[in-house]
């Protein structure tokens, strides 16, 4: 382990006289001496060989039980399910948005020195538009402090506090909508939006750092309207068209994936936002030029999430050319190619309806929430952080770190009735080599922000909306390749707190029983 100042703790000296130590009387040294001197040898023992690399990043994880073989229909997003983009993307949108500010928005020409930073961000987090602050909030809207950044540098806990009147909770009607917007909260959710905190953070820190009022709205909107204009304007298309090799990934497997669905009689759509010509050349670079012989329909340009939502528009069919037929659509056909439309004539003309539907996608809330909540389609997300997220999991010290982590809070818990001036000064250390623990486990995963899915111990906001609106969830498509067409997803049933009699840290502190039983007795 890389943090064990509590070693002379867990290794009493053998001239220690119990006798002399203070509270002995009754015990309580004998029993904290036991609690001290049980940890490490416990923990060792519960980490055998092979420990640290039981979780398989191709793995396909499941939140709610699911079988294949009940799946008829497979549905699919285009932008980071089927096309997956390797990280230089976001330094070309992160350069091209920062010009468009300088050349277009009038920003001061200084901000062409900031260069994207890979690994600055992470998805998921929120936004305070008015206090200009980044940061990361948990399942229970508290903000996980040392996570809150104004452009590039952290924020300080007590300032965190004061701003939100003396609490780390942010009120529920502050709090993101169904598709992550508040009043004055805005949830990064898509995998595009890491260059557009990147750059929101860049400028604020230019501004900061060359003391320049600025006021937070229009920043936030015009760093907004630049990003924007990098997608709908066809910037990012070209530059994707131009060179796919370098910027789409796995595509191969993308072939393999769909080409054995329709092998066993699936039927395969498609609904993606993107414009025909640019999902066109991709499909054709990945899978081939009859790409579209594999799929049963093909939507594009759907306007999602509002094509699950608004009835208003119909469907628009495209020649071969992409342009556009002014004929009526009264059946959707397979191989032809269709725009906007929504998601109630979809299911009128199709008859796609339940659970025999498995549609897949990045966005939480675009792709996947209205799908499961009100029309009850099975839902997969794909989380390409997931692979990397799982191998730091796998590794030999976060293993350590948080079993660790796990028997300081157990022990916390267990000796906290021992309020003598020494086990007071122990408790504080315990405390402090915690939290000291806590902060390394983050950093394995991210210096600034930590893990996408975990706050300090509770699940972030966005792994709560992970579990609500996803039925499974997987690093890529390509995951679909290590299971039968046929398999059954059995999530595990992971014990609440009610449940769980032995936990790492019980086990850890030797504490097999319902804690606190006697001394709830002395108490009442």
């Amino acid at each position: 382990l890389s943090c064990w100042g509590l070693r002379r703790h867990l290794e009493p000296r053998g001239d220690t006289d119990l006798s002399s130590c203070p509270g002995s009387h009754s015990g309580k040294m004998e029993e904290m001496l036991f609690f001290l001197t049980s940890p490490l040898s416990l923990l060792l023992d519960l980490l055998p060989p092979g420990v640290c690399n039981l979780l398989n990043p191709a793995a396909i994880y499941a939140n709610n039980e699911i079988s294949l073989a009940d799946v008829e229909i497979y549905g699919f997003d285009y932008d980071y399910t089927l096309a997956q983009y390797s990280n230089l993307l976001h330094s070309m949108i992160f350069n091209t948005a920062r010009d468009i500010l300088i050349e277009q928005f009038k920003y001061p020409e200084g901000l062409g020195k900031y260069d994207y930073i890979p690994g600055f961000a992470i998805r998921g987090l929120h936004y305070d538009v008015q206090k200009s602050l980044l940061m990361k909030i948990d399942a229970f809207h508290y903000v996980q402090l040392g996570t809150a950044y104004r452009g590039l540098k952290p924020v300080p806990d007590e300032e965190v506090i004061e701003l939100y009147g003396g609490t780390q909770h942010i009120p529920l009607y502050q709090m993101s909508d169904f598709y992550g917007k508040g009043p004055s909260l805005k949830q990064f959710m898509d995998i595009f939006s890491l260059p557009e905190m990147t750059l929101l953070s860049s400028v604020i820190d230019y501004f900061i750092t060359h003391g320049i009022e600025f006021d937070q709205v229009h920043l936030y909107k015009d760093i907004s309207d630049a990003i924007r204009d990098v997608h709908v304007k066809g910037v990012m298309y070209k530059w994707i068209e131009k060179d796919m090799e370098q910027y789409i990934l796995h595509g191969d497997e993308i072939y393999a994936v769909l080409n054995r669905l329709v092998n066993h009689k699936k039927k395969l759509f498609l609904i993606t936002n993107s414009p025909f010509s640019f999902v066109d050349k991709g499909m054709k670079h990945m899978v081939g030029k009859n790409w579209r012989d594999l799929f049963d329909m093909v939507i594009v340009q759907a306007d999602k999430p509002n094509f699950f939502t608004d009835r208003r528009k119909p469907f628009r069919k495209l020649d071969d050319k992409g342009s556009l037929q002014w004929d009526k659509i009264n059946q959707l056909e397979k191989g032809k190619i269709y725009k906007e439309g929504n998601l109630f004539d979809f299911l009128r003309l199709t008859g796609w309806r339940g659970s025999k539907v498995l549609y897949f996608g990045d966005h939480l809330y675009s792709d996947l929430a209205d799908l499961m909540l009100r029309h009850g389609w099975r839902t997969g997300a794909i989380v390409p952080e997931l692979e990397t997220e799982i191998r730091i999991i796998n590794t030999e010290q976060y293993m350590h770190s948080l079993t660790w982590q796990q028997a300081l809070t157990g022990l916390l818990e267990r000796m906290q009735m021992y309020q003598d001036a020494e086990s007071k000064q122990v408790l504080l250390e315990w405390m402090k080599e915690r939290q000291e623990i806590r902060s390394l486990t983050k950093n394995l995963f991210n210096p600034q922000f930590g893990s996408i899915f975990r706050t300090f111990h509770n699940p972030t906001y966005f792994s709560r909306r992970l579990v609500r609106f996803s039925d499974i969830y997987m690093a890529s498509i390509s995951c679909l390749l290590n299971y039968d067409v046929n398999f059954t997803f059995y999530p595990r049933r992971t014990p609440l707190q009610h449940e769980a009699p032995l936990w790492m840290d019980q086990l850890c502190t030797g504490c097999m029983k319902t804690p606190f039983l006697e001394e709830m007795v002395h108490i009442r």
